[in-house]
């Protein structure tokens, strides 16, 4: 029952789309043929026109040569008057003969004649001109009605279909039926004389009316029903044997599919499941079997239609229908194989040109090469420009050779995908442009610890679109390039290896302790700290007096800017300890003590160990 569905559905598909190419075939040839036949029209005017001048000269030159032949010997000058003027119709002749010759064989290349049909769908020969007030298209369709009466007639006696000349044509008959004219007109256009014309047409229609009788032959019927009853046969056998081979494969995949598919994986990741292999495979054979049937039935149907004459012009179309496609592709493949040569010349002439210009940047970049006020950092950055902008011209030298490129639709794709870019994209243009601004800034390089606006860490990575950095405690942070350039960088490393980088912290002591002591107290401890500098020396800046206390700024140098925050902690480390040695109270933040009886800030540790705070002065006044 699915087959024979099938069938149906392929059936009305195929009827459907015949249809369809008939009615678009038949409008556009009706459009074409109705322009050309106005212009063949003018022109067999103007033909008849001319057959006709030269008749009349052919009577004028017939006068003439009956006056020289009446006339003297001694009329000379009228003699010589005489043969100048046949002279001269003579040259007119022939300069009519070889433009008419220029104008036919222009028309042949593109004027479209009307068939002679004998039997059915059998064009026997094209008509292109008129005879008297009959049209081309009306002589077709006329000689094809005789023609018809011919193959229908049970008695005909071919032997009597023969040319009989009359005053102005050659006549094609039968009996008395006069099957076709044959005209000057019609000669002058096959480049041929009428006699021959005549003769070529009879022996045309002759083998077509004996086709077609033998076509209609009860033998011919009969072994054309048993070819497709052949034909159909094989069809069906064909399938059978599709439906076999498929049952046969499918047994064979269940039988081996644990052997043969296997997960597609990556370590733990599993691309394809075992039984998705099997459900894909089984989807491909599926489709293969259908394909195949198809193509089957595509091919059965112009074969059975090419057996029966009246439907061979179904299975021309049917195969043209296939080929077509097919034949356009290879040839438009073969029209553009000069282009691919173009285009494979530019395309590898471009990219060996951009792996030269990738050297030499690469030179600047490993500072092998130097140019003057260009740095090496910018080497890579601007490679990747220029490399944007080679390509670019490449397109352009490429799209005119591309296929399609001057097609309506290839340019409103272009610029609607312009358009999309253009709009979707301008918050990431701002980012592109900014990321090239920062490149040639140089505001930070990648391993720089660097501080834009709250955001402290080590650039890890500089793209066109974001700048990355990595914190102290291990965190991304992405920052986009238009972010970078407006706002503030602070570069902690920009220096440090060089003239060293400045760490700094304050501290507040009371006015007790002497400024001296707290200074070499504050630089004491700064040199016991690891990654200090010891040259240059540390030093203290004392940078408000305030109610309480003094605020002493330490400042150190160090190369190691991406950790400050070790260096920070084990300083304020060394500042404590320094100070509890020395019996210096730090009075941050805003400590305030009573000495009169209170306990020391100072660790216990760093006490001597009989210390006791001094007892409460009380003082009482008697009056």
């Amino acid at each position: 029952m699915k087959t024979n569905m099938l069938k149906i559905w392929i059936g009305i598909i195929l009827t459907t789309t015949t249809f369809f190419f008939f009615s678009n075939a038949l409008a556009t040839n009706s459009r074409q043929d109705t322009t050309e036949a106005v212009i063949l029209s003018n022109y067999l005017s103007s033909l008849e026109a001319i057959i006709e001048q030269r008749r009349n000269d052919s009577l004028m030159v017939a006068a003439l040569k009956s006056k020289l032949e009446s006339l003297q010997p001694s009329d000379d000058q009228l003699k010589e008057e005489l043969n100048s003027q046949l002279n001269e119709l003579n040259r007119k002749n022939e300069e009519q003969q070889a433009q008419r010759r220029v104008q036919i064989d222009r028309f042949r290349q593109t004027a479209t004649g009307y068939p002679v049909i004998g039997g059915i769908n059998d064009t026997i020969f094209l008509i292109f001109t008129r005879i008297g007030g009959s049209t081309a298209e009306e002589r077709a369709a006329s000689v094809s009605k005789r023609i018809a009466l011919l193959i229908e007639d049970d008695f005909l006696e071919i032997d009597s279909l023969k040319v009989v000349e009359s005053v102005d044509y050659f006549d094609i008959m039968y009996k008395n039926m006069i099957i076709m004219s044959v005209s000057e007109v019609d000669a002058i256009w096959h480049n041929t004389t009428k006699t021959d014309l005549a003769q070529e047409k009879t022996q045309r229609i002759k083998t077509a009316v004996i086709k077609a009788k033998d076509d209609r032959s009860i033998l011919k019927i009969t072994l054309r029903i048993l070819m497709v009853l052949l034909v159909i046969t094989i069809v069906w056998f064909i399938i059978k044997l599709i439906n076999k081979a498929n049952d046969y494969l499918l047994k064979l995949i269940n039988d081996r599919k644990d052997r043969v598919f296997r997960d597609l994986s990556y370590k733990d990741y599993t691309f394809i499941s075992t039984d998705q292999e099997l459900s894909l495979v089984l989807f491909l054979i599926k489709i293969i079997k259908w394909f195949l049937i198809i193509v089957l039935f595509y091919l059965a149907f112009p074969v059975v239609f090419s057996i029966f004459p009246f439907t061979r012009g179904w299975a021309a179309i049917l195969f043209e229908l296939i080929w077509s496609p097919f034949i356009g592709v290879f040839k438009a493949i073969w029209d553009f194989l000069p282009n691919i040569f173009y285009i494979l010349v530019i395309f590898f002439v471009m990219r060996y040109f951009i792996r030269f210009v990738k050297y030499i940047f690469q030179e600047i970049d490993s500072e092998k090469l130097t140019l003057s006020g260009f740095h090496p950092d910018w080497a890579m950055p601007t490679f990747g420009l220029v490399r944007i902008l080679l390509y670019a011209f490449m397109f352009v030298l490429i799209f005119p050779y591309l296929p399609g490129s001057d097609s309506n639709i290839f340019k409103g794709v272009s610029v609607f995908i312009g358009v999309l870019f253009s709009l979707g994209s301008s918050s990431a243009i701002s980012n592109m442009i900014a990321g090239l601004v920062i490149t040639y800034m140089r505001p930070f390089k990648i391993g720089d610890r660097i501080k834009i606006g709250e955001m402290t860490g080590d650039v890890i990575e500089k793209t066109v679109l974001v700048t990355r950095l990595r914190t102290a405690k291990n965190e991304e942070i992405t920052i986009p390039n238009s972010s970078v350039l407006t706002g503030n960088t602070i570069n902690y490393s920009a220096f440090s290896k060089t003239d060293g980088l400045i760490i700094h912290t304050s501290v507040t002591i009371g006015y007790d302790v002497p400024w001296k002591n707290m200074h070499q107290a504050l630089i004491d401890a700064a040199l016991r700290t690891n990654l200090i500098l010891h040259e240059p020396m540390p030093f203290v800046l004392q940078t408000s007096l305030d109610d309480f206390y003094i605020s002493y700024q330490l400042n150190a140098y160090t190369r190691e800017a991406n950790r400050q925050a070790v260096i920070y902690s084990e300083l304020h480390q060394n500042i404590q300890d320094v100070c509890n040695e020395r019996g210096i109270e730090i009075m941050s933040p805003h400590y305030r003590a009573a000495r009169d009886g209170n306990m020391t800030t100072i660790p216990n540790e760093y006490l001597p160990e009989n210390f006791e705070p001094a007892a409460f002065n009380v003082k009482i006044k008697k009056d």
